[in-house]
């Protein structure tokens, strides 16, 4: 049994959870550095930042709806092997790495020519209006270049967290964020390229992060190997990816469906400017979900390595642990967005106008985050329990059931413009982190409250 197995087995949860959930939060944190760090060069471009802001901002839901696609098959294959690893089924491990690997790499071909053919009425339909649409073009089309390459980087490394191997999965999202940190002042600044220059320095820095985790996976270092003989359609194996990975794509794909919803309220009920808002917001929001991704990425292979090897005790306590951690960070994060939002608004837009309008409606959009930590470490226990179909109801809960519709009601009920819009957020939070607590503590309870097959020790 390999040291890595020994300690998903045997060291006591909360190190392990730290040990593996560290380089994950970071890997996250630098991995936000990507769009975050575009979006605030961007907003200092003299004369056209702010415009130029909105505009990409248009383009974020094709930028979440290309990696919702490497979440379905990376994160739904990666849960999927980890159990099998813990049942002893290597070959079976195995042939899911190939097949995913495979379906990425046809995945990312058929996005590229959709989105390439249907770019100006799908930005349009986003809410770009006359003034922002060739800003919103200019990144979009070079951006798509890459597509093949967030694919891979986004889609393949889960294998590697997946065997406990988080330091190297850290690697894999820092080598590719630190450079486009360099490149995006040198390209946007230097050769005048504006945001043109940001779109080509984050596809070379996805192309590089490709490279290093297709590199690392086809290794004798790595337990999940890509193998010529292995990459290749299975059409059993590709059923049982998509039956799990479509709760993480549902989250990401209706991030993008979410975003669109609100750029187009906003649009029309308030304008460019309310629109450059949801930009920044949503930027401060991935702030948020980075450590609470890389937290529940670290949690993973935990519980579905003890989960396949029958140790039930350590799948309880690793669960609580995530949840407990979860909480007290979306708690802090809560009270910091309500009551100081401008230690978070003035490091992306240097615009008075804007800064006003956010001093506005950052408390409005964040004071249920607090309930967003229940939602998130529960419903990847879920996940990584191999529950498809509890975590893809949950998926949708909040977004789809839930928020959409409340962006609509709320300010047509209430008459309050585009306070009710925002005020959206924070009431599907509370309302979806109640609802995901109750099911997993009915759901689980039937799923975990087992002896273990296996003693542990920690």
């Amino acid at each position: 049994m390999q040291e890595s197995d020994l300690k998903l087995l045997h060291e006591k949860i909360p190190k392990l959870l730290i040990s593996l959930a560290l380089p994950m939060i970071l890997a996250q944190m630098v991995n936000a550095l990507y769009n975050i760090v575009d979006r605030i060069y961007i907003s200092y471009i003299p004369n056209i930042g702010t415009t130029a802001l909105t505009g990409v901002g248009i383009c974020f839901p094709i930028l979440m709806l290309i990696s919702a696609f490497s979440a379905l098959l990376g994160q739904g294959g990666a849960p999927l092997a980890s159990i099998r690893l813990g049942a002893k089924k290597e070959k079976e491990a195995q042939k899911i790495v190939g097949n995913c690997f495979f379906s990425l790499t046809v995945c990312a071909i058929l996005l590229t020519l959709i989105f390439y053919m249907f770019s100006k009425p799908i930005l349009f339909a986003f809410g770009a209006s006359n003034d922002t649409i060739g800003y919103a073009q200019s990144y979009l089309n070079i951006y798509l270049i890459g597509t093949i390459f967030v694919q891979y980087s986004l889609g393949l490394n889960p294998f590697i967290n997946a065997q406990g191997k988080t330091k190297i999965g850290m690697a894999t999202v820092a080598i590719g964020a630190i450079l486009n940190l360099l490149l995006d002042p040198l390209f946007i600044f230097v050769f005048h390229l504006g945001v043109r220059g940001a779109a080509l320095a984050t596809v070379i820095s996805q192309g590089v992060s490709a490279l290093w985790v297709i590199r690392y996976l086809t290794s004798e270092k790595s337990k999940l190997r890509i193998t010529r003989e292995d990459f290749r359609f299975d059409k059993r194996i590709f059923w049982m990816v998509i039956s799990l990975g479509i709760s993480p794509f549902i989250m990401n794909s209706t991030d993008s469906l979410v975003t669109t919803v609100f750029n187009i309220q906003l649009s029309t009920m308030g304008g460019d400017l309310y629109v450059g808002a949801m930009v920044v917001l949503s930027s401060v929001m991935q702030l948020i979900l980075m450590p609470l991704n890389g937290l529940n990425n670290g949690a993973q292979p935990i519980i579905s390595y003890n989960y396949g090897a029958g140790v039930y005790s350590r799948v309880r306590q690793a669960v609580k642990t995530s949840f407990m951690i979860n909480m007290s960070f979306t708690i802090l994060m809560c009270l910091l967005c309500v009551f100081l939002p401008q230690l978070l608004y003035t490091w992306f837009t240097p615009d008075e106008q804007l800064r006003t309008i956010l001093a506005q409606v950052m408390p409005l959009y964040y004071f249920g985050i607090f309930m967003f930590g229940a939602q998130s470490s529960l419903q990847n226990a879920f996940l990584s329990l191999g529950q498809a179909k509890v975590s893809l109801v949950l998926a949708l809960l909040r977004k789809v059931i839930l928020l959409i519709p409340l962006i609509y009601i709320i300010p047509a009920v209430t008459n309050s413009g585009v306070n009710g819009v925002f005020c959206a957020e924070g009431i599907a939070d509370i309302l979806a982190g109640t609802t995901t607590t109750i099911c997993f503590l009915i759901i689980g309870k039937k799923l975990l409250n087992k002896p273990d097959k296996r003693q542990s020790k920690g």
